[in-house]
């Protein structure tokens, strides 16, 4: 009962810190014209910062390790921004366009490496490997398909791609770590 008890406050936890970010744009639309949400802009939003936070919550309290924890923050964060930088301004260009649909393919790649992972350790470090490389191949392809020219410079394009593949792989030498740590503590 107390554990049916803790995913019940949890899930309500998540639910209002996602109204009071939510709250953010909606009281800002009323004193600027600069912000300007549409309902789907928010029901957009809501779903991500909620499935985001459901995700947080359940990934973490999963594991006792402080460096598993520590990994999935990090993944669970990059997945996060990344999607949201995206839909917010694009990370190649603005708008939808097939350089920014392109990282639909990235967080696929977390989500499926996480769930074949079965979110162990060793088997999310591979998965982080995976989405490092799925990102300088995407990079790869935008510069050699000359997506530097639909609204962002080469700079910028490896700029983004570097900043979230060196999250990915922080949180996969976390990861090793965690693995590591859990294999030394079975073998004692």
């Amino acid at each position: 009962m107390k554990k049916q008890s803790s995913i019940y406050s949890s899930i309500i936890g998540v639910a209002c810190v996602t109204l009071f970010l939510l709250l953010i744009p909606f009281v800002a639309m009323h004193f600027t014209n600069e912000v300007n949400w549409s309902s789907l802009d928010f029901i957009i939003m809501g779903a991500l910062i909620f499935g985001t936070g459901i995700s947080f919550t359940w990934l973490v309290r999963r594991s006792p390790n402080l460096m598993y924890r520590i990994a999935i923050s990090i993944t669970v964060v990059a997945t996060f921004l990344m999607i949201w930088a995206n839909l917010a301004v694009g990370l190649i260009g603005s708008g939808p366009n097939i350089g920014n649909l392109m990282y639909i393919a990235v967080a696929i790649v977390v989500i499926v490496g996480s769930l074949l992972s079965q979110f162990k350790a060793a088997g999310m470090e591979r998965a982080m490997y995976v989405t490092v490389l799925t990102l300088v191949v995407l990079a790869t392809i935008a510069l050699l398909a000359g997506m530097q020219h639909h609204g962002s410079s080469v700079i910028e394009i490896l700029g983004v791609n570097g900043f979230f593949a060196g999250l990915f792989l922080v949180s996969a030498a976390l990861f090793h770590y965690a693995a590591k740590n859990a294999l030394n503590r079975t073998s004692l």
